[in-house]
């Protein structure tokens, strides 16, 4: 018993000491090898890893996934108009070195993060200073986070990181100058709306002159093929009608006659005087009217 007691504690130790030996890196993070405080290796595969049980040797891991750095409070910046605005980023950054990491921050990520708060911070002071309300909240945005990425990512370099991303969420006008931009902004739309309201209507007078001309000329050949058409047709009515009353003469008068009672005798209240011998009223007395050639021969 006294025997087994030492083994037992000796293959614990021994256990301890191999398992202090052996880490595991997962593969979301880096892992740094330490020796009495100074960094011999880093290790960027995935897997199980060795290195000399403490003190000699020790590892720290760093994240390398994508990190945010999403500020609480909105920082206020003057424009090149010297006027206030309050503006809401966020990074996206990570660790590509981490031994420039390490020697920059110690491996704190807290410090890494204010100091790129910082870059930010005098990266968005540089580019707004150059410009005025208006291009930050339209007109040149998406420039201005070009040029801000662009400016953070360099010097991040330096310090291990890369920025992935930098973003304006919000830029909000102060109190005291958000009524006069409104206005001015106001009067602008205005004026652009007035513009294309007279340019509408010069179009649309342009367009109903245009229309107006082409009726008139519509009208006009209309008007003209039409008594064009109305006079054919009276002039071949007229021929029609002179060989029928040539072919009749006296059935020619006849009907004639007949459209002249029936034009003058409408209605029951039609009242004419005339002498009952007059040549009007010979057809209703049953006489026949005598033909042209019969009054020739007469004489």
């Amino acid at each position: 018993m006294n025997r087994i007691f030492p083994i037992v504690a000796g293959l614990f130790i021994l256990i301890g000491l191999l398992s202090s030996t052996i880490f595991i890196v997962d593969q979301r993070q880096y892992a740094a090898v330490f020796a009495f405080g100074e960094l011999k290796r880093v290790v960027e595969e995935p897997g199980l890893q060795f290195k000399l049980p403490p003190p000699f040797q020790s590892v720290q891991f760093f994240e390398r996934r994508i990190l945010t750095i999403d500020t609480p409070d909105a920082e206020r910046f003057i424009t090149a108009e010297k006027k206030n605005l309050l503006v809401d980023s966020f990074v996206k950054w990570r660790i590509v070195e981490p031994r420039k990491f390490f020697i920059s921050f110690r491996g704190d990520e807290r410090m890494a993060q204010d100091r790129l708060n910082q870059l930010v911070k005098s990266a968005l002071n540089e580019e707004f200073t150059k410009r005025t309300v208006r291009e930050l909240i339209s007109e040149q945005r998406e420039q201005v986070m070009q040029n801000i990425r662009k400016k953070v990512a360099e010097e991040a370099a330096d310090i291990g990181i890369e920025i992935v991303d930098v973003r304006l969420k919000r830029i909000d006008l102060l109190a005291e100058i958000s009524e006069s931009v409104f206005r001015r902004m106001e009067a602008e739309r205005k004026r652009v709306a007035n513009e294309l309201r007279s340019t509408g209507s010069a179009e649309s007078e342009k367009i109903r002159a245009d229309a107006e001309r082409q009726r008139d000329i519509i009208l006009s050949r209309a008007y003209r093929d039409a008594q064009k058409i109305k006079g054919q047709g009276d002039a071949r009515a007229t021929a029609l009608y002179g060989e029928a009353f040539n072919r009749d003469p006296q059935f020619a008068q006849f009907y004639r006659s007949l459209e002249a009672y029936r034009s003058s005798f409408k209605t029951k209240q039609d009242l004419m005087v005339m002498d009952p011998s007059s040549e009007f009223l010979k057809f209703m007395k049953g006489s026949r009217p005598q033909s042209s050639n019969s009054n020739a021969a007469a004489k």
